[in-house]
Formats: structure tokens, C-alpha cells, sequence
């Protein structure tokens, strides 16, 4: 009876979590459940869609410096997740972003000229995936821009901020912070404390520090961001909405919930006043801030949000579209969290039906569609305990199918990937690579754990003691843990480690309780919960 009791426990929290996917489109701010999505926009908020960030380009025109991208291209973090600009990446060859210098500026020699070349074979290279030669070229480009104009020159400040763009896509954050600073510095000595390129300049220093965590720094530059553009631009404009949402997403993670919330929702009306109530952007702000409200347990404004957001969706693109599926299966987990388990496991089916016309065979989102469609089944099961005993087993056996299918998916793709990584890719392949067999192996652990509650809940229903097959799937969940070794980044991601120290605890329990073929190793495996629990605690309050 205490695992039922412990399934019901853990199931709880499943409507918080965002849907997951290998960025096909920008996801919401992660509650700490299941997949880390790339959105997760602050949220899955990943960096752009794709998993390779957006830069903010600079667009020169005339004598003024402009940093592109803080107006059109907002960047989000969630692990670091963003929301990506208006423009969506889809590949490294499709960079609409990205804007060529088009200088009218007085000033003319041989070194803005070399600037000008280095700047666009900059983002040339970058677009290629070669941030090696990208990086070469940005440095030399921010060389020739202090030549040629001046040390404390605009057009000094919008390479400086180039190649702090290209230093955080590498996580070199210490040299990328004195670069994003000077851009500030300078551009607030050249126009003024209060010009709108100051605030552009701010709040991409705001987005920095979001995306490392650093709250406090970050919520400061959005918030004198947010007063720049509000005295320059009006209340009504997008870029003021643009950060308030920012600013917004920052309350979110600082625990201040309901001035984040209306912040975001402040943001949304601002859109919808100004027409962009069904664009893209205002698309994903309705999503994070229903999953907002999820969180709160506010399910029926998170619906009423996503049901809106679905409709715009699905008019505009239908069911033959990713971003129709993802914004029906976040739809399907809050309805699940607010029990109305029949309608999710309906509309969870659908998507899974959408995502087999819509990718290849054997995709891993459409494991992980299986993983939420078997979690919805062992709620069912759950409720019909009180009615209906074989028709509780009939909804687990259902249920069980689905999990060996996800394990088959997920183990095949991960064994997939971890072969990928070892070939001469470029980084931004790589890096790629790397997050699909993370999210891989994070949905390959979440089956396996699930599949050992899943056999407990039956076995308890038979009236049994034996929980062979239980324990056979929690030792596979942290056999493949351990196989990953200490120093592979996969194992080292929070969700990995929280998926394996779930299935230590059940083993432990188990073991405990005298219902397992041996006890031998239960001090290892206390021993492991808490080098575990020490190391997510930790990383928790870094």
C-alpha cells in the first residue's frame, strides 16, 4: 500500500511539467518536472529554438549603433533555455536574425572597413557552426572598430557586444561579462543614460545574467531597461512589453509569483492591444504564463489560456504542425493535473497520432509521448481501483506496453547519440548532439522508474509480495546512471540525477521492506541516495 500511496504522491506534480521536446519550438519556464524542453522561453526556457543562440547582431546605420536582437531577437534561459526572437532558428543555414552592416556613417579608413568585413565573416562563419574561425573574426572586428572610429565609439560598443554574444553561446561567461559592460559604458557616454540603445544595451546584460541565475543583477538591468523604454517608447509599445515579460520571468524564478504574473500578463494585454495577440511571440508568453498559473495550481485560468492559445494555433498551422501537438500535449498535463484524466488521455493520444505523420520512426518525443499517455493510465488505474479491480489491471497492462515502447525508443536513440558524440563534428553540432542524448536518457529513466511503479501498483493489486520485475527496472534506471560515470555531463544534469535518486529511493524502500531477492547492497544504495541529495542541494543554491 505505501508505493500506491507514493505513486499518487509523485503523480501529483505532473501537471506542472512542460511537455517534452527537442526544441522544435520555444518552450515555457520548467517546473522541475519531466523534460527540460528547451523552452523551457525563461522558461524550457533551452537559448533559441534549435539549441544554437540567437545572436543581437549589430545594425549600423548612420552614427547610430543599434544592437539588434534586443529588439527583435529576445533570448531566454531556462537551462539556459530562451525564448528565441520572432525569428525562429531552424537550422545553422537559416539565420534570418542576422542582419549585414549597412554603415552611412561619416567616418571611413582602412580599419572600419576591415571592421565591417570582419563583422559579417563573423557571422558567416557562426551560421556555419564554426564558432572557432566566428570567434577569430569577432575579435579582430572589435580591433579594427577601436582603430577606426575610436576607443569609446558606438560602433566600438556594438562589437563589443557581438563578441559577448558569441563568448555566452560558449559559456565563457567571465570574458563575456566585461564585454557586455563596456558596451553599456559606452553607449551611455556616447548618447546618454537615458537613449533607448542604453536600454537595448541593458537588457541584453539583463538576459547575461539571467541565464547564469544571477537574479538580482539581472532583474536591476531589466528594471532600468524597463523605465528607458517606458520614458522613450510609451506603455504601449512591444519592446516595453518585451521586457516586462523579461522582467517578469526574473520575479518567476525569484519566488515572487504574483508580481510575475502580472507583469506577464500586462505584457500579453500590451501585444493583444497593439495586434500581435495570435503572433508567435505572444503565443509563447500565453503558454509560459498559463504554466505559471499550473504551478499555482490555478488550472482552470491555465486552461482557459492554453484552450485560446491552442485555437490560434491550430488555425492558423492545423494539426500538421509541432507547434499545434506541443501546445495541445500542455493542454492534455493540465487537464491531467486538474484530474480530469479521461480528456488528457484523449488528447495525448492525438498528439501522439499528430507526431507519427509529423517525424521520423522511433523519434524520442514521441517516447516521450508515450511515457505521459502510460503516467495518465496508472492515474486512471488508480481511480478505478474502487470499482472496477480487472479493469484497473486492464489499464496498467495498457499502460505497461507503452513504457517498454518508450525504453525501446529512448535506450535506441540514446546508444544512437553517444555514438554521434565521439565523430569530428563541428561544436554546434556537438553541443546539439549532446542535448538529444541527455533528453534521451532523461526520458529513458523516467520509463524505467515509472515501469517499476507501474509493477508494484499490479503486484499490490494481485495481492502479491513479489516485486521481482520492480526491482529489475529500478536497478536498470541506476545500472545505466552509473554507466554514464561521474564525469559525464549528461550524468551531471539536475533532471538525470533527480530521476535516478527517485529510483534509489524505491529500491531502498523495497530492500526495506523485505520485498526484493537480496539486501546485500542497501548500504550502498543509502550511501548513493545521499551523495546524490548532497550534490542537488548543492547545485540547487549555486
Amino acid at each position: 500500500m505505501y508505493f500506491r500511496q507514493a505513486f499518487c504522491k509523485l503523480c501529483k506534480g505532473l501537471g506542472n511539467s512542460a511537455p517534452f521536446r527537442i526544441k522544435t519550438c520555444n518552450s515555457l519556464p520548467n517546473a522541475g518536472k519531466l523534460i527540460v524542453s528547451g523552452e523551457n522561453d525563461f522558461g524550457g526556457h533551452t537559448w533559441t529554438k534549435h539549441r544554437l543562440e540567437v545572436f543581437r547582431w549589430a545594425l549600423l546605420s548612420g552614427q547610430a549603433a543599434i544592437i539588434l536582437g534586443t529588439w527583435s531577437s529576445p533570448s531566454l534561459a531556462e537551462d539556459v533555455s530562451t525564448e528565441s526572437s520572432s525569428k525562429n532558428v531552424t537550422s545553422t543555414a537559416d539565420f534570418s536574425g542576422f542582419s549585414k552592416i549597412e554603415d552611412g556613417s561619416v567616418i571611413s579608413n582602412e580599419h572600419t572597413s576591415k571592421w565591417r568585413i570582419f563583422t559579417d565573416n563573423g557571422r558567416d562563419y557562426f551560421m556555419k557552426g564554426n564558432i572557432e574561425q566566428a570567434e577569430k573574426f569577432f575579435v579582430s572586428a572589435l580591433q579594427e572598430a577601436k582603430k577606426g572610429f575610436g576607443e569609446r565609439d558606438a560602433h566600438v560598443a556594438s562589437a563589443c557586444n557581438n563578441l559577448a554574444e558569441l563568448y555566452k553561446v560558449q559559456k565563457d561567461f567571465d570574458k563575456a561579462e566585461p564585454l557586455y559592460r563596456e558596451a553599456v559604458n559606452i553607449l551611455q557616454e556616447y548618447f546618454g543614460i537615458n537613449d533607448i540603445r542604453v536600454g537595448a544595451a541593458l537588457h541584453n546584460l539583463g538576459q547575461f545574467y539571467h541565464a547564469q541565475r544571477e537574479l538580482e543583477q539581472a532583474r536591476v538591468c531589466y528594471e532600468r531597461a524597463l523605465k528607458i523604454k517606458r520614458r522613450v517608447l510609451g506603455e504601449a509599445h512591444s519592446e516595453y512589453a518585451h521586457t516586462m515579460y523579461f522582467l517578469g520571468s526574473v520575479l518567476f524564478l525569484e519566488g515572487k509569483e504574483k508580481e510575475a504574473e502580472d507583469l506577464i500578463a500586462e505584457s500579453i494585454e500590451i501585444l493583444e492591444a497593439g495586434g500581435q495577440g495570435e503572433t508567435v511571440l505572444c503565443v509563447r508568453r500565453m503558454q509560459y504564463l498559463a504554466q505559471m498559473y499550473s504551478k499555482s495550481k490555478r488550472f482552470a485560468e491555465a486552461e482557459i489560456l492554453l484552450k485560446k492559445t491552442l485555437h490560434i494555433v491550430e488555425a492558423s498551422k492545423g494539426w500538421k504542425s509541432l507547434d499545434t501537438v506541443v501546445v495541445a500535449e500542455r493542454l492534455a498535463l493540465t487537464l491531467e493535473a486538474a484530474g480530469r484524466l479521461r480528456e488528457a488521455e484523449k488528447l495525448l493520444e492525438r498528439c501522439l497520432d499528430a507526431r507519427e505523420n509529423l517525424v521520423p520512426d522511433e523519434h524520442i518525443q514521441s517516447a516521450a509521448d508515450m511515457l505521459y499517455i502510460a503516467r495518465v493510465k496508472m492515474l486512471i488505474s488508480n481511480q478505478e481501483l474502487k470499482s472496477d479491480i480487472s479493469q484497473a489491471i486492464a489499464e496498467l497492462d495498457k499502460a505497461k506496453k507503452l513504457l517498454h515502447d518508450s525504453i525501446r525508443v529512448a535506450q535506441k536513440l540514446f546508444d544512437r547519440f553517444q555514438k554521434q558524440i565521439g565523430n569530428r563534428e563541428p561544436v554546434g553540432v556537438l553541443r546539439k548532439i549532446g542535448k538529444d542524448a541527455q533528453s534521451a536518457a532523461v526520458i529513458l529513466l523516467q520509463s524505467l522508474n515509472a515501469l517499476g511503479s507501474l509493477e508494484i501498483m499490479k503486484q499490490e493489486l494481485l495481492g502479491s509480495r513479489e516485486h521481482i520485475a520492480a526491482e529489475a527496472a529500478f536497478r536498470q534506471c541506476i545500472s545505466i546512471f552509473r554507466e554514464f560515470g561521474s564525469e559525464n555531463a549528461i550524468s551531471d544534469a539536475h533532471q538525470v540525477k533527480a530521476e535516478c535518486l527517485s529510483c534509489l529511493r524505491n529500491l531502498c524502500n523495497l530492500i526495506s521492506n523485505g520485498l526484493t531477492s537480496g539486501t546485500g547492497d542497501e548500504k550502498e544504495i543509502k550511501d548513493e541516495i545521499q551523495q546524490i541529495e548532497g550534490e542537488l542541494s548543492k547545485a540547487g543554491n549555486a
